[in-house]
């Protein structure tokens, strides 16, 4: 007995002495993002961790929540969601009106394009569990299905940039934005409204936001302001994904000078530039890490088991992956850039993202059992 016990406290030990090693190599790699590219860069790798840590530590996401109200009418998850937007506008809209020069906002065009690219992109998240955000945490946590889907993801988000123009052309306004005190307002009573609606909406006994979403709430809500302090912009995810997969094209020599997305002078900056030196790739790499970490703490290891699943499971984790990429790219942004950071920021097409979002989720949902991710009911 006394053995048995002995054993059993020791697993503990021996899963957080894990983390060590893997806490120490994260460190040295801010400190040398610090010394080699500066220390906002720095700070940026940090908060990207603060991300991964936050999403991954409290088992919190945009992908799930969803997938609970839509199966099972329980509203925490998208509640604490609108809780953090409110919580980032509060902050956000007010540094935004005060410093034009010094900050931006998350702005996209509402179009058939973006309109489009959201609901397919919402059909393929819930094919994989998985929006932008997620599918970096699932993979840093070793996630099988999301190790596959990644890398099509950025591949994808790279032929997003491609076609983009094509797509604008169909037909879309020009970015609309709600500022001031009187934006600031509207964007409250709107995600007021959404709350309202998810609440009559929910199952009985499920109307309140579990703790541990209230803290990842406001947890995420301070990483986000930071964010937009720090780097100038909001927190976003797919921009950096498309830039991996648009520097390893170039790498292999294919000419991307053609494109008008890489061609414009900021994009062809940041293509030319270190990893280091882009905000969203940094903060797509601390997710990762941050992921990891909590991974390693919880198990000792970040090779979770395999599921075992079908051919077609997989070859729709990876097409989807390859479809997130392009259609986030199509819809200007993901969860984090378009819905989270866009409505926080005052842009109305954040709110078209979330409903054309939200209404592919249902249909993902219904595909991910004729594909073999999960048994048919």
């Amino acid at each position: 007995m006394a053995n048995t016990f002995a054993a059993s406290a020791a697993q503990p030990l021996a899963r957080r002495s894990a983390g060590l090693p893997f806490a120490a190599v994260v460190l040295a790699g801010v400190a040398a993002t610090t010394l080699f590219a500066g220390a906002r860069f720095g700070l940026m790798l940090v908060l990207g961790l603060g991300f991964g840590l936050v999403l991954e530590g409290l088992r919190f996401g945009f992908a799930g929540p969803w997938r609970q109200m839509i199966l099972r009418r329980d509203p925490g998850g998208i509640l604490a969601q609108l809780l953090s937007i409110g919580l980032v506008a509060l902050v956000a809209l007010p540094l935004l009106g005060a410093n034009p020069e010094e900050l931006i906002g998350s702005q996209g065009r509402i179009g058939w394009a973006m309109i489009g690219g959201a609901f397919v992109f919402g059909t393929a998240m819930q094919v994989v569990l998985g929006c932008g955000s997620g599918t970096l945490v699932n993979a840093g946590s070793g996630n099988a299905v999301a190790l596959v889907a990644l890398p099509l993801f950025c591949i994808g988000s790279l032929l997003g940039t491609l076609h983009l123009d094509w797509w604008t052309n169909l037909g879309a306004l020009p970015p609309i934005v709600l500022s001031g005190g009187s934006g600031l307002a509207l964007t409250l009573a709107m995600l007021a409204a959404v709350a309202a609606v998810v609440l009559v909406r929910a199952a009985p006994g499920t109307r309140r936001i579990p703790g541990r979403y209230v803290l990842a709430a406001v947890l995420l809500a301070a990483l986000a302001i930071a964010n937009l302090v720090v780097a100038g912009q909001p927190w976003g995810v797919v921009y950096g994904l498309g830039l991996w997969a648009a520097k390893s094209a170039a790498g292999l020599g294919v000419d991307l000078s053609a494109s008008g997305f890489w061609s414009a002078p900021i994009n062809a900056e940041r293509l030319h530039s270190s990893i280091l030196t882009d905000y969203t790739s940094l903060t797509n790499i601390g997710m990762i890490l941050g992921a990891a970490w909590i991974s390693m703490r919880r198990t000792g290891a970040l090779d979770q088991p395999v599921p075992r699943l079908p051919a077609r499971a997989w070859i729709a984790a990876a097409l989807s992956g390859l479809v997130l990429g392009y259609s986030s790219r199509l819809a200007f942004g993901c969860n984090v850039g378009a819905f989270y950071s866009g409505i926080a920021t005052g842009s109305l097409h954040g709110w078209v993202w979330f409903a054309a979002a939200f209404a592919g989720s249902v249909l993902g949902l219904r595909l991910r059992p004729w594909f073999g991710l999960e048994p048919r009911q």
